[in-house]
């Protein structure tokens, strides 16, 4: 009897150890496929994803401009007092362009000629030119032309603020235009590439013929996407004949070409577009061929900085980069990069990358905690790079930094503005 108990228990204990093992086994296994379908489920949605913005591209429009995404949920962009301006500060108007988009734009006041005339201003009837009126009949005024990043319009985030700190460089002076490009906000039409160089030039062109501002009173100033937007414009106004050349360019959170830049480019500074890719060169290389916008700053750069070295034009050029090294959106690398293309430029047997970095190590100019700058001079110009330890993508475009970027530009061409 004991023999036979002895040997019930042995079985009893050997089909418990079976069946703890098929149970583990069976939770690893359950373990494994959960894994697997972790990874497989989001990689195959990226590459689903990424193959409908190859086989649409207008899909690719969408996500690339962004120009969809509002960011002013509930508000009247024709009612600037919503955004913290003061009662018809801000003139909203329309630009046409060439091909026969309508622009919906903003002309800012700066707060010392809105504070002398704001009994006038407050009784203006409604599409009253007085606000046109006082910036084209100071021949003192100055005039930012303001090119925006992507996403949003002409009013979203930090934008408004930064148009304020602008105009605190000199706020007797310096006016600001903005307008949405062809698809956001309130203008019509599709962004593109060619699009919005159009843009640029229909806001130029109302600067120049419209506000009587001559370009060497005009700053160009581009933010994230604005950046290659003014990159393309002045690039294309120094090919005119005759060249036109403004007092200078600023230049914020800049990216060397879109090829680089979906590369590194994280929405929101977490979600990736091509990043995954990039240890894979060839499959990197065959998604971008497929790009409809490049926006090639680098090389539109150095065209640029060729033509304004040349004796074909007068007036010297002055272009400042301005990046935070906190800038988990675009990385800071690029402008980085946009320098290097803009200072080989100016030499006629280049200068490497490499040899250029060692050089900036001997020139800079340290700010501790606020960063550092660099400037490179020439007979026909200054290049100028300066790196903010903070200020992220978009918050330094209202920073006294940018301000004062800007005030030196317009002082390259009259060095007694704003003293």
């Amino acid at each position: 009897m004991m023999a036979e108990a002895l040997l019930i228990s042995a079985a009893a204990l050997c089909r418990t150890s079976n069946q703890t093992t098929l149970s583990t086994t069976t939770t690893i296994m359950g373990l494994l496929k959960l894994a697997t379908l972790s990874i497989i489920l989001p990689a195959t949605s990226y590459f689903c994803i990424l193959g409908l913005l190859i086989a649409f591209p207008s899909l690719q429009t969408h996500a690339f401009y962004l120009h969809r995404v509002s960011l002013t949920w509930f508000k009247d962009l024709n009612v600037p007092e919503a955004f913290g301006f003061l009662p018809n500060q801000v003139k909203s108007f329309s630009i046409q362009t060439s091909d026969g988009e309508k622009l919906h734009a903003w002309h800012v006041l700066p707060l010392g000629v809105y504070s002398r005339n704001q009994e006038h201003l407050l009784a203006a009837p409604s599409g009253s030119d007085l606000a046109l009126k006082l910036l084209r009949d100071d021949p003192e005024s100055r005039l930012v032309i303001y090119f925006h990043g992507t996403a949003g319009c002409l009013a979203s985030g930090w934008r408004p603020d930064s148009y304020r700190g602008i105009s605190s460089a000199s706020p007797d002076k310096i006016h600001v235009l903005t307008a949405d490009y062809r698809g956001y906000g309130q203008s019509t039409g599709m962004p593109s590439e060619d699009g919005l160089l159009l843009d640029g030039i229909a806001m130029v062109d109302w600067a120049i013929h419209q506000a009587g501002i001559p370009a060497s009173r005009i700053v160009i100033f581009g933010q994230s996407l604005g950046t290659a937007v003014a990159i393309s414009l002045i690039r294309h106004y120094a090919s005119e004949i005759p060249a036109v050349s403004f007092s200078g360019t600023v230049l914020v959170a800049s990216f060397s070409d879109v090829a680089t830049l979906t590369a590194t480019y994280r929405i929101g500074g977490v979600i990736p577009v091509l990043s995954p890719l990039s240890r894979v060169p060839p499959l990197l290389a065959f998604f971008n061929s497929f790009l409809r916008s490049t926006w090639m700053s680098k090389d539109r750069i150095g065209e640029f900085i060729r033509r304004s070295e040349s004796d074909a034009i007068a007036q010297k050029y002055h272009l400042t980069f301005i990046h935070a090294e906190d800038d988990t959106d675009i990385d800071c690398l690029h402008t980085d990069v946009l320098f290097w293309h803009a200072v080989n430029a100016t030499k006629s047997i280049g200068i490497g990358y490499e040899e250029l970095e060692h050089e900036k190590q001997l020139m800079k100019k340290e700010w501790g905690s606020g960063g550092w700058t660099v400037e490179w001079r020439t007979d026909k110009g200054l290049i100028r790079q300066e790196m903010l330890k903070y200020g992220v993508h978009d918050r330094l475009m209202a920073y006294p930094a940018t301000s004062l970027a800007i005030l030196k530009a317009f002082q390259a061409t009259d060095p007694g503005f704003g003293r």
